[in-house]
């Protein structure tokens, strides 16, 4: 038990400071190869935050725990949305400038009904697997196209006095993005055998663990990043770390958990409690952040709303475990 807690600790530290070098580096990477900030900012650092929930979901899978790689995915967004929107949103209102984060709010809930239609069956196969990675891939050619046409969006200007502030060699560029990949590999493969064995002692599922620990410690590269964003008035940063995230997490995490160990039972719990709160969630900020007078804001309160929701859920999961 010891062991195990050290483990998840040493774990979530080395993965969130890995992850922190492995997007740092591969946006430095991409910089010095031409690539035009915006496209850096919505595919590598959106997508990239969410490489410890993709990392650690496939160890996860590859060891037999399907179901914390589904919990680690679902808790993850629930995290994202709950907790650090609700968090950054108290350090300061965030106000979504961005025509490109208003467009990707409807798409994020669209992806969440198609995740639930996917899980209704109470199942996930291989072929319904790929179907979310081929929404992935297809989602990346709509990123990178909405991207190139995105010139002057305020999503722009902010990614690119981002990249401005953190200047990298080439060399030291990709020895990171080398070395934080590695690393955050590792660092999974420690969280994951922790987890489980926390998991195992205490005779709760490995859904539970994937819902709470994992989720909380897979989601602190997007706390770091949104509160750091809305301190220096990036707001549109801020929230398109994590609705990219929140997409990533359907789409590529699900996928890639599903396609390597297919889910054939999948804990009833997953459509009457987890499911529901991640799309309600969902609904609740494309409500607040779309703007449908103007442009959107999360102010303190709806802030706190937000957090109040997630502590609800959270109250719920104990109780179930309690009950158990």
């Amino acid at each position: 038990m010891t062991w195990a807690l050290l483990a998840i600790l040493g774990g979530f530290v080395l993965l969130v400071w890995s992850a922190d070098r492995f997007v740092e580096g591969a946006a430095a990477t991409a910089r010095h190869a031409g690539m035009p900030s915006l496209l850096i900012g919505m595919v590598i650092v959106g997508f990239g935050t969410s490489a410890p929930e993709m990392v650690v979901s496939a160890m996860a899978a590859l060891d037999g725990n399907p179901d914390l790689a589904l919990g680690n995915a679902l808790g993850s967004n629930i995290v994202n949305t709950g907790l650090i929107l609700g968090v950054t949103a108290l350090v300061a209102p965030i106000a979504v400038h961005s025509k490109i984060v208003r467009r990707e709010l409807p798409l994020l809930f669209a992806i969440g009904l198609l995740s639930g239609a996917l899980f209704w069956n109470g199942s996930l196969d291989r072929p319904e697997a790929l179907l979310l990675l081929v929404g992935f891939f297809g989602l990346v050619g709509w990123t990178i196209f909405t991207a190139r046409r995105g010139r002057g969006d305020s999503l722009e200007t902010e990614t690119e006095q981002e990249l401005s502030a953190h200047p990298m060699t080439l060399g030291k560029a990709i020895f990171w993005l080398v070395a934080g990949l590695v690393l955050l590999v590792a660092s999974s493969r420690i969280l994951v055998w922790g987890a489980v064995s926390i998991a195992q002692a205490l005779d709760v599922s490995d859904l539970i663990i994937g819902l709470t620990i994992v989720a909380l410690g897979t989601s602190l590269p997007e706390l770091a990043a949104s509160v750091m964003a809305a301190r220096k008035g990036e707001h549109d940063i801020a929230i398109g770390n994590v609705v990219g995230s929140n997409m990533f997490n359907l789409l590529a995490v699900v996928g890639i958990a599903g396609l390597i160990a297919p889910m054939p039972v999948l804990s009833p719990d997953v459509m009457t409690r987890d499911w529901p709160v991640m799309l309600a969630l969902t609904v609740v900020l494309f409500v607040m952040a779309y703007g449908f007078r103007g442009e959107g804001r999360i102010n303190r309160i709806e802030g706190t709303l937000l957090l109040i929701v997630f502590a609800a859920y959270n109250t719920w999961l104990v109780t179930t475990v309690v009950a158990a």
